[in-house]
């Protein structure tokens, strides 16, 4: 049965990949997005603590991770080929993927994705790792404002799509190799050495 639950939600995510779904949430507003995703980040997360109980938060993200990487691979493996005409179409996904998976690395953690700290957060965490650096002060509106700061950090370089059928491959490793980077953020962001010393100086403060 949670195997099946996992497919079905898989084949949800897959269906959020579709060339229309993609343009409907280019436009899309951020603080809509993260309120509908959180919703179904829960429903996910407690699917995957029901099929591994034991797992603690580290975990239990990288197999969320490993399950984005699985979806980031088959984005890039599919609009790899149909070469640049559709990197929009590739980073709108990816912008997807990532976020979603922001959303429920925070939730795992422990963090509330609603709140105004949380949402800067998130941001800012997908601005380092893809490069673009802290978003909090110029906080995006929509989804698709977040594709076109990677398009103009040098997507269609990071990318590679000189060569269509060459760049498929290379399009979807680069893709999982993000998710990974941006999973690993995240991480270290909830629950590395900066939040650890942030822990301790505020046990000090309580003693």
């Amino acid at each position: 049965m949670a195997l099946l639950d996992e497919l079905k939600e898989r084949l949800k995510m897959l269906e959020q990949l579709s060339p229309s779904n993609l343009k409907k949430l280019g436009n899309e507003r951020l603080t809509d997005f993260i309120e509908k995703e959180t919703v179904r980040a829960r429903r996910r997360i407690d699917d995957l603590m029901q099929r591994y109980p034991s797992a603690g938060p580290r975990e239990l993200s990288q197999r969320m991770i490993d399950q984005k990487k699985q979806l980031a691979s088959m984005v890039g493996g599919i609009t790899g080929i149909f070469g640049v005409i559709t990197v929009p179409v590739d980073l709108t996904g990816m912008v997807y993927l990532q976020m979603s998976l922001l959303i429920e690395i925070a939730l795992l953690f422990k963090a509330n994705p609603r709140s105004d700290t949380a949402r800067n957060e998130l941001l800012d965490v997908f601005g380092e790792a893809n490069g673009i650096g802290p978003l909090q002060r110029s906080t995006p509106k929509v989804i698709g404002s977040l594709a076109a700061m990677l398009l103009s950090k040098g997507g269609l370089k990071t990318l590679s799509r000189a060569m269509p059928l060459v760049a498929a491959p290379v399009s979807a490793y680069l893709n999982t190799q993000h998710i990974q980077r941006v999973g690993e953020a995240a991480i270290r962001h909830h629950d590395g050495w900066p939040r650890a010393h942030e822990k301790a100086i505020k046990a000090k403060k309580d003693q």
